[in-house]
């Protein structure tokens, strides 16, 4: 059986990457619209009328337009904007989140796929709070790097003509759009604060939480920790490091994300870092991924 699949979108970055993934599956027909009518309400509205689960790869706006749209048409649909992230209503797309998340996913009518720094920080800091390493209004700073396509056409070309600066650090007003997720998902009532950076490549991410260390959060803890909850999942590593050097591209091309825990017993001091593709685990990966629940065939299927 063949699955109807529409990308609203597909023409951005995110839009392109799912369809890479998943235009040459025997299990999937996609579903396109004339190039000059992809902004046409009617045209689109009979592509999600034709569709069994529609992917909105939209800016937040129009991507609650393109619900509204859909709202009494039997589609399924995954949005990757922030529009929803934080909406009872929406299954949150991060099957590896708790025992639940995943059965949520495979049921809902409508998910919302996690952001690319908000993958790699609820990853590090959800298995943690659950098992009472860190405390929900305990004061934490998250600290990331991400490859400048998660900025979307305007930065990409930026970085393409040669204008744009090596590396920057911005969100410095602490009103990101992810952070609302990170707080909800991850269990934290206190905001962290939260210095997101873009660097001179294009895809790739670091997220890094620093933490003190005492008689039990150690690093044998805080690693035991993050694998027992990882354990069996099939695109989420965990590793107690080296020290050496992290690199943001380690796992581009792919939808894994690999968390190590870093730092020395003997000065109290650690470091927590998720790796992860912004456009992979943390963008258009995390969409199929979801995709592929939803339909419930290979949860690898084009991953």
């Amino acid at each position: 059986m063949a699955y109807s699949v529409f990308i609203d979108g597909e023409a951005g970055t995110t839009g392109l990457q799912i369809r890479e993934r998943i235009e040459t599956r025997d299990d999937i027909r996609l579903i396109a619209i004339d190039p000059d009518r992809r902004k046409d309400a009617t045209a689109r509205r009979e592509a999600f009328q034709q569709a069994d689960v529609a992917i909105l790869c939209l800016p937040d706006d129009a991507a609650r337009q393109a619900v509204d749209l859909a709202r009494d048409l039997d589609v399924r649909i995954i949005d990757a904007s922030t529009a929803h992230r934080v909406d009872d209503r929406w299954a949150f797309g991060f099957p590896e989140l708790n025992a639940g998340a995943r059965h949520r996913i495979a049921d809902a009518r409508l998910v919302s796929n996690p952001g690319c720094y908000s993958t790699g920080a609820i990853a590090i800091l959800a298995p943690l709070v659950a098992a009472g390493l860190i405390a929900p209004d305990e004061p934490l700073t998250i600290n990331a790097v991400s490859g400048y396509t998660g900025g979307g056409k305007a930065l990409i070309a930026e970085y393409e003509d040669g204008a744009a600066p090596a590396h920057f650090v911005y969100g410095l007003n602490q009103r990101h759009k992810h952070i609302p997720e990170i707080m909800a998902h991850a269990g934290l009532s206190r905001q962290p604060i939260f210095a997101p950076a873009v660097g001179n490549f294009a895809q790739g991410m670091a997220v890094q939480v620093p933490l003190f260390l005492d008689d039990r959060r150690t690093l044998d803890s805080l690693t035991a920790a993050l694998a027992d909850h990882y354990a069996g999942q099939r695109f989420i590593e965990v590793a107690q490091g080296t020290g050496s050097r992290i690199v943001p591209t380690d796992l581009n091309d792919t939808n894994r994300l690999r968390i190590t825990v870093q730092g020395d017993p003997d000065n109290g001091c650690a470091t927590v870092v998720a790796v992860l593709d912004n456009l992979g685990k943390g963008a258009s990966g995390a969409a199929v991924q979801n995709l592929n629940i939803m339909l419930g065939v290979d949860e690898g299927s084009g991953l």
